[in-house]
């Protein structure tokens, strides 16, 4: 009987490895799909800022 209970606690452990595994893979994945995201919204916030400063600039240039 207790070789069988270690089969089945093995058996157990192996799915929860697995399944670990699926999910850090998923993970990771979300990850570099953060990092990506995270450095598309900052080139759109530089953007934007660039715009704005120039924006300012001409204002300033007309009141003069």
């Amino acid at each position: 009987m207790e070789l069988k209970d270690l089969e089945t606690k093995i058996d157990e452990l192996i799915q929860m490895c697995d399944e670990l595994e699926r999910k850090q893979a998923v993970m990771h994945s979300d990850q570099e799909k953060w990092a990506q995201d995270r450095t598309r919204l900052l080139e759109k916030n530089e953007l934007a800022k660039n715009k704005v400063e120039a924006m300012i600039m001409r204002l300033k240039s007309l009141e003069y």
